[in-house]
């Protein structure tokens, strides 16, 4: 029996099936499918799943239709990498060279006095940006944020003098604000931060001289000692070790020479206003109610801060 060439067919005599190729690149074929959209997929298209391979725009599908993970409080997990905490510590360092820089008579480094150098001496830098009320300059100018130099308000919180006041705080920071910033997240634990620090100096306008100048991040520092017992307490956590902490910088705050009890007691109590708003919201509205809470906090801090300008140039 002779053999004929011809085109191969099924055991019906019709045409053999077609080789599948992959949807993304007709050229290449593939027995291999998606789990989900059962399309075609190459092996440079193959993203491994739970079961066998997806394609790449299940894979995108799927990561929109995750929630991503949240914190306790609604913060963002990315806080566990603590990007804020060593940003703020990295800023207070720059500022620190800068405000060194900026002395020419080089005692800003040790401190020209105060205690062991925590008070130390002051540059051009610390006078332009610490807070002050209102003062007569050398030059015969009138500054302060009473001359509408509210600025200083902000920027005291991230000045030092000496670099043994600057360690100090840092120090602080560093063990705190990991811990606060994994809890709540990085954008609530900013907002934790700067209001604690505008709190305490405000505090500073209010209560110190005006013409007594002030600087220095343990105006936050302090509101995160109080964040942190509320937080923790919030969570049904063991709080013994801190209040021992928070007593002995109590003490300091009222013993050492130089130190601002004003900023000091009103970053704390601003810092635990703040935590309870963040502690404390609502879980349905949770986000709506802590902005809420943080600005009416601010609103109320800033009207303070026009009753004492008032006050002063009235």
């Amino acid at each position: 029996m002779t053999e004929r060439s011809g085109q191969a067919g099924d055991a019906t005599g019709g045409p053999a099936p077609t080789t599948p190729v992959c949807y993304r690149h007709p050229d290449r074929e593939t027995y291999v499918r998606c789990t989900r959209c059962d399309r075609p997929i190459c092996p440079e298209c193959m993203r491994d799943a739970s079961v066998g391979h997806q394609c790449p725009e299940c894979v995108s599908e799927a990561r929109r239709s995750v929630r991503p993970a949240r914190t306790a409080f609604g913060g963002g997990a990315a806080g566990r990498q603590g990007y804020v905490t060593k940003t703020l510590i990295a800023l207070n360092v720059l500022v620190m060279i800068l405000s060194i820089a900026s002395d020419r008579g080089g005692d800003a480094a040790a401190g020209g006095s105060g205690f062991g150098g925590l008070m130390g001496g002051s540059t051009p830098l610390t006078d332009w940006g610490a807070v002050l009320g209102l003062a007569r300059f050398s030059d015969g100018s009138i500054g302060g944020v009473a001359e509408g130099e509210w600025y200083r308000l902000v920027t005291a919180m991230f000045l030092h003098y000496g670099v043994v006041h600057l360690l100090l705080n840092m120090w602080a920071l560093w063990v705190l604000g990991r811990t606060l910033e994994a809890v709540l997240g990085p954008l609530r634990f900013l907002a934790l931060y700067l209001i604690a620090g505008l709190g305490g100096n405000v505090a500073v306008y209010l209560f110190s001289a005006p013409n007594s100048p002030a600087v220095g991040a343990s105006t936050a520092i302090f509101g995160l000692f109080a964040a942190i017992f509320v937080i923790m307490r919030r969570l049904g956590r063991d709080t013994s070790a801190i209040v021992p902490i928070l007593v002995i910088n109590l003490i300091f705050t009222f013993t050492v020479p130089g130190i601002s009890v004003a900023g000091h007691l009103g970053g704390l109590v601003v810092g635990a206003l703040m935590a309870l708003v963040l502690a404390y919201a609502p879980r349905m509205r949770r986000t709506a109610f802590q902005a809420a809470g943080g600005a009416i906090l601010l609103v109320a801090l800033l009207g303070l801060v026009l009753v004492r300008t008032a006050a002063l140039t009235g």
